[in-house]
């Protein structure tokens, strides 16, 4: 009786073999990764577009279920029979607008604060004499004035 032996790598086990064995990470990588990356890069214009990673997520799309087969076909007799595009340059890096200052002098804006309108209030003042410090105030009532004799 013959007995199989399952062996099991952890993730810590794994992670230790990729780093010591150099380019073992892009061998065992996906080949629908590897589509994904190289499909994004052609569509901003970085590298040519490769009709085999279209392939590639096609046929991905089909084992998944994510689209029917006939509809994969399509697809794929689409991007077969597609003209053939150059790679267009990368538009340039926009360069950020430096004002440049008059030598010796710094560049310094001022700031100019508008001061709001003063209205001037015209204030009645009530006639006091000085030397009457016992007046009364407005408020009061006044007396009565006594009427005058006549002769």
């Amino acid at each position: 009786m013959e007995r199989a032996l399952a062996t099991e790598l952890s993730s810590g086990a794994i992670i230790n073999i990729l780093e010591a064995v150099p380019g073992i990470a892009t061998v065992l990588r996906s080949p629908v990764a590897d589509a994904i990356v190289n499909l994004s890069r052609a569509a901003a214009g970085v590298i040519p577009f490769d009709k085999k990673d279209a392939h590639e997520l096609i046929k991905y799309a089909v084992r998944r279920g994510l689209i029917r087969s006939d509809e994969g076909d399509r697809v794929g007799h689409d991007v077969d029979s597609a003209p053939k595009r150059p790679v267009a340059a990368p538009p340039p890096a926009p360069k950020p607008a430096v004002k440049k200052a008059a030598v010796g002098k710094p560049a310094v804006k001022k700031h100019t604060v508008k001061k709001p309108a003063v209205k001037k209030h015209t204030v009645k003042k009530h006639a006091v004499k000085k030397h009457a410090p016992h007046a009364k105030k407005a408020t009061h009532k006044a007396a009565p004035k006594k009427p005058v004799k006549k002769k």
